[in-house]
């Protein structure tokens, strides 16, 4: 990722501020010929002028109009931002200056795609009251290839973009088209963008396959998403320019822990272990030492390899293919912690009282040695049976530990509660497949004390980790999670009055008061409705510099320090506290850490978007034969077209349209989250539970359609309620179409 600032002024010629300030000095547009006497510029500069006018108007700064002249697009009252398409053809500006979204008509957003930077003129307001612009000029086209379906239709050939976002046919003329045959799944690169009054004009530059190809949809979700998924050729030379093993030279300065029987404990596939753990008691209390894999000793700054992961920004996680952030030499081998080898390791070596307090700590770099790659599956059947530990060779040395480790995470856990995290309950599915890779079953993923206990040694690492670093006043980036909004938290507190409960805390909840509340409920028979408000009332998690405190976790300060091989941030985090270690500062080369923590933000949101793409596709492909298939569900979102149901043990997800619920004009209630009929006064909530008809598998779109199953007694949908007469919401009974 590329950091593109305003050169500095050079006697070679004007910089953008400059610029920027000779045409506030004139307050009228200028031709560049009059900008460049004003600049006092000689003939031999004139180019640099010219740049510099590129660079202001790619930024949104200037515009050129149709005589030529130079304008402050600020004067000329243009918002600059990124356009945001909708499947249905119209838009919304995001303004870069941050403020209100700006509606797009479908008209204008013809003249442009998906993602374009724009600068835009507000017209007025929609019918909804927020503000309408109109398209003035396309700053910057981002769509040079799409991913999509080729379609013929009377000799026209035309590409859906597989993103429904952009909603536009990509015209394909018949030559430029290769092998590619109708329905075929390609890439095309656009050659025209769109305008007013014609689509985008494109060209086949690869074909993927047909779209029932096994893994046609990881191919397709990297390109629509736009993953980096080939290493450049620079960071495949140096990753094999690196040892297969620990040399002398690296063991300098490091502290030797290779007699040390830490151990892996990771799932029955994974081929990256950034993490090995050991554990004694001390005292009455705990030593844990847990040691990471020390990616920076092999990827500095600045060179191939950091560019790559920097660019890529996590390893992207899909049904039998990992998309890694370092190539396979390095996450697979060289810095992956195997059994029986040396690796060198960023070691948090960490003094727990019998309360769970952290007492003290330090970091060191060491050089490590694995006594075993255990799994998940095994730790649990040694810990909860002894037979099974007994007859196991390897348990006898490993299960001291193993144990101590065990009554840590029970102690890390009651201190977890008193804290005041919040434990939301959420149940994980596994897709397996066949021996064709097509997804077979959908089973619910096993979970069991030896996943949490994993996950409290990397909590208590990362948390140290943090604290080292804001003690030393070492800039870094800290995974931070903000409590809700005002305006959540107040349509959250109106969701609960409805219920008869209420949030403690006041204006300012804290994550005790969450837990709390989801302590006291969790007897209820409608707990899981409560308990999707509650999380969906709450910010998403990023990376910032700004230490503003994990609120889920509820934790002061918190770094992702444990996962370096397949997460950028982690790997920062280990450099800054390398350069504490050293005396040192780190400052990472062509961006600021505001800028990384918004791009390594945009890629964990890109890679969770990818996956779910993938896995949407193939339930898609396994719920095909099962058109016409009545199942139990739940209701997980409710708008104002439909219902959003998610069936029992599949975790699969289809829409019941708002026409195919019982007639009757239906009103979209926010506060409740429900969707109420007007005569009948019946209403379905979100976590309502309901039956439901498989009626229609898209498999283009990866889309599911459901219908209400009718109960065989009654004639009637199997679930729905009616509100209480105090919860009709306002205009209820009037007869208003459903919308």
């Amino acid at each position: 990722m590329s950091k593109k600032l305003p050169p500095p002024r050079t006697p070679a010629g004007p910089s953008d501020d400059d610029v920027l300030a000779a045409l506030a000095d004139a307050g009228v547009p200028l031709e560049p010929d009059e900008l460049a006497q004003r600049l006092d510029l000689r003939t031999r500069q004139r180019s640099r002028l010219d740049e510099a006018i590129e660079r202001l108007h790619a930024r949104g700064l200037v515009l050129v109009n149709r005589k030529g002249q130079v304008c402050v697009a600020a004067r000329l009252d243009l918002v600059v931002g990124r356009l945001e398409g909708h499947p249905d053809g119209y838009g919304f500006l995001k303004p870069d200056a941050g403020g209100p979204d700006i509606a797009i008509s479908a008209r204008e957003m013809h003249k442009a795609l998906h993602g374009d930077r724009a600068s835009v003129r507000v017209t007025g307001t929609d019918r909804r009251g927020r503000p309408e612009g109109e398209l003035v000029e396309v700053l910057e086209r981002v769509n040079r290839e799409v991913v999509g379906r080729l379609h013929e239709e009377r000799g026209v050939w035309f590409v859906v973009a597989e993103n429904r976002r952009i909603n536009q046919d990509l015209l394909v003329p018949a030559s430029d088209r290769g092998t590619a045959k109708a329905g075929d799944i390609v890439v095309v690169e656009i050659v025209e963008p769109p305008t007013g009054e014609r689509e985008p004009i494109a060209r086949v530059t690869e074909v993927l396959g047909r779209a029932t190809d096994a893994g046609i949809e990881i191919e397709i979700a990297l390109r629509k998403h736009t993953l980096p998924f080939r290493f450049s050729k620079p960071a495949l030379a140096q990753a094999k320019r690196l040892p297969d093993r620990v040399q002398e030279r690296d063991r300098a300065g490091r502290v030797d822990l290779t007699a040390l029987p830490l151990v892996t404990i990771d799932g029955e596939n994974a081929k990256d272990f950034d993490d090995a753990v050991w554990c004694e008691r001390k005292g009455k209390g705990y030593r844990l030492v847990v040691a990471i894999a020390d990616v920076s000793h092999y990827v500095a700054d600045g060179d191939p390899l950091d560019r790559d992961a920097r660019e890529r920004g996590t390893s992207v996680y899909f049904p039998r293919r990992v998309i890694p952030m370092l190539p396979e030499a390095l996450s697979n081998e060289l810095c992956s912690l195997k059994p029986d080898v040396d690796r060198v390791a960023m070691v948090a070596d960490i003094e727990i009282a019998p309360t769970g307090a952290t007492r003290r700590y330090r970091f060191y770099p060491a050089v490590i040695h694995s006594k075993a790659r255990l799994t998940y599956t095994e730790v649990w059947r040694w810990l909860s049976d002894p037979a099974a530990a007994a007859a196991d060779p390897r348990a006898a040395a490993l299960l001291p530990q193993i144990r101590a480790l065990d009554e840590l995470y029970r102690v890390l856990a009651a201190a977890r509660s008193k804290r005041g995290a919040i434990d939301f309950e959420t149940v994980e599915l596994e897709l397996q497949f066949d021996a064709h890779g097509k997804i077979e079953r959908i089973v619910p993923a096993p979970r069991n004390d030896a996943h949490r206990l994993i996950e409290e040694c990397m909590l208590a690492a990362n948390v140290c980790a943090a604290d080292l670093l804001a003690k030393a006043g070492h800039p870094a980036l800290y995974r931070v999670h903000e409590g809700p909004t005002p305006e959540k938290l107040e349509q959250l507190k109106a969701f609960l009055a409805a219920s008869a409960l209420s949030l403690p805390g006041g204006e300012a909840p804290a994550s005790s008061d969450y837990a709390r509340l989801l302590d006291a409920i969790r007897p209820r028979p409608d707990f899981a409705l409560l308990q999707t408000v509650l999380l969906r009332s709450l910010r998403q998690a990023q990376y910032s510099p700004d230490n503003v405190g994990h609120f889920g976790l509820a934790y002061d300060a918190y770094a992702h320090f444990t996962s370096p091989i397949r997460r950028y941030p982690d790997l920062l985090v280990h450099r800054a506290i390398r350069a504490v270690l050293d005396g040192r500062r780190y400052q990472p080369s062509g961006a600021g850490w505001a800028e990384l923590g918004v791009h390594t933000s945009m890629t964990e949101r890109r890679a969770d978007d990818a996956s779910r793409d993938v896995e949407a596709w193939l339930k898609c492909y396994y719920m095909q034969d099962k058109v016409g298939e009545t199942f139990e569900g739940t209701i997980s979102g409710v708008a104002s077209f439909g219902l959003f149901v998610t069936l029992d043990r599949l975790s699969v997800d289809g829409l019941v349209h708002v026409t195919d619920l019982p007639r009757d004009y239906f009103r979209y209630d926010a506060a409740r989250h429900a969707l109420v009929g007007d005569r009948s006064g019946r209403a379905w909530r979100l976590a309502d539970r309901v039956r439901v008809t498989v009626a229609r598998v898209d498999l283009e779109q990866s889309r599911i359609d459901f219908t209400l199953a009718e109960d065989a007694d009654s004639g009637r949908p199997a679930v729905s309620q009616p509100l209480a007469r105090g919860d009709r919401p306002a205009g209820a009974g009037r007869g208003r179409p459903r919308r």
